[in-house]
């Protein structure tokens, strides 16, 4: 009933998918990922069944992880019509209905070396998730979130984003949500002063140990004449006395906000931050436990605002300790946005890059989701789809790494959570992209 088949990993070519669809012979096709696979008592018999409930394309099934002696629960999140990054988790076992398997390939019309599988599943109807523990893998990336987090945009896989971009951006033509180049809505306009250029906006909750840091780097930038800046800062209640570091700085660029008690996140202290009247023209991103990585960030932002119609525009960043020691991948610059095609390979990514600065007018007509996760590509996404986004490539930032980071070390139930809420913007913006 089974065809078994082996891939080592998600990245492979064309020619291995269209081999596998001429071997098998049994109606269902079985697309290992992973080498050693242990099934529990009845695993495979019970995603047959459910392929045969529900007609699927494709099946996958939450699992066990063993990493040496230990076993961990791995559930995986269901599949939705935006989860159209390259790296969405089915696990180590594929199962497909043979039929239908033969017939997209059939359909496969570009030879991609490292997008094969992705190319097929984008082309698939149906992918069922199976909510129950059906097999065992071996793991072997015991890394821990916050060293996985940068996997996508590593210059060392280059090559392999390249490709991932024609598959998803083909896929987007094919279903009629992609957006060709320089079809854009002109920015709002509004003849109300503001009383600064720029505005560096650091949301900020229990971060005694790194807010200063992130204040001094800020109050630091240089800009010229006529331009102007300020420095907001947002606390969402501390408890740890980061209001107290924040007060003991005294600078009449900084303003300081103290929030109320209700539920804010870090998408609710932005959106108090760009509708104070304090706030200028533009706003700039700095996280509380990061800094600038010279005195001329903020200026470099106002150029690139200055000299093109932007209602977002994104710089380059490198990751180094809290000491500002470079760490792996290095420098980030999300090369994989383009004046082109950017915009429809958001889609595919899972960040748009950082820091982050905002045309003000334009972003009070958006706002921030009420959020601490995804909220800043809820905005790049909507952004993306009507206006243009600039970049700055010089490295303007630095992203310090450490053991309080949100995503330093989240477990799988709070990596799933995440995943699922960009899957879901995605969703939501490739909807608002079809119609």
């Amino acid at each position: 009933m089974i065809s078994t088949f082996y891939l080592p990993g998600r990245v492979c070519s064309t020619k291995a998918i269209r081999e596998i669809a001429a071997k098998t012979t049994a109606p269902y096709t079985m697309i290992c990922l992973k080498p050693d696979i242990e099934w529990v008592y009845l695993g495979q018999e019970r995603m047959v069944q459910v392929m045969q409930m529900t007609n699927a394309t494709m099946a996958y099934a939450d699992h066990f992880a063993k990493i040496g002696d230990a076993v961990t629960q791995m559930p995986v999140i269901d599949y939705q019509a935006g989860a159209l990054r390259d790296d969405f988790d089915f696990g180590a076992v594929l199962l497909w209905d043979s039929a239908k398997l033969k017939a997209l390939v059939a359909q496969m019309d570009t030879d991609y070396d490292y997008a094969g599988l992705y190319d097929l599943r984008l082309r698939a109807g149906q992918l069922e998730h199976i909510p129950e523990f059906l097999y065992y893998k071996v793991e072997t990336d015991t890394r821990k979130s916050g060293e996985k987090l940068f996997d996508y945009v590593d210059p060392r896989n280059r090559v392999v984003q390249i490709e991932m971009e024609a598959c998803v951006t083909a896929h987007l033509k094919r279903i009629g949500a992609y957006l060709k180049p320089g079809d854009y809505q002109p920015l709002p306009v509004t003849d109300n002063p503001y009383p600064v250029t720029a505005s560096v906006i650091i949301p900020c909750k229990n971060r005694a140990r790194t807010i200063a840091d992130a204040i001094r780097s800020a109050l630091s930038q240089k800009v010229s004449a006529p331009y102007s800046f300020n420095v907001i800062v947002v606390d969402d209640n501390s408890t740890d006395g980061t209001a107290e570091v924040i007060q003991s700085i005294k600078d009449d660029k900084l303003v300081y906000i103290a929030q109320d008690k209700t539920w804010h996140a870090i998408g609710g202290n932005w959106n108090v931050a760009i509708h104070d009247p304090r706030c200028g023209k533009y706003a700039i991103q700095l996280d509380s436990d990061d800094t600038y990585f010279d005195e001329t960030t903020v200026q470099k932002f106002i150029d690139a605002f200055e000299s093109g119609k932007y209602g977002m525009v994104i710089g380059t960043y490198q990751l180094t300790d809290m000491a500002g020691n470079t760490l792996p991948p290095g420098v980030i610059d999300h090369k994989e946005w383009t004046d082109d095609n950017g915009r429809n390979n958001a889609l595919r990514i899972n960040g748009l890059g950082a820091p982050r600065g905002f045309y003000v007018p334009l972003l009070r007509t958006i706002n921030y989701p009420t959020t601490k996760y995804g909220e800043d590509y809820a905005v790049g996404l909507r952004i993306s789809r009507d206006w243009p986004i600039g970049r700055i490539y010089d490295v303007v930032y630095n992203c310090r790494r450490w053991e309080d980071n949100s995503d330093a070390n989240c477990d799988v139930v709070a990596m799933n959570r995440n995943n699922w809420y960009k899957d879901r913007l995605r969703t939501w913006e490739l909807n608002a992209r079809l119609k």
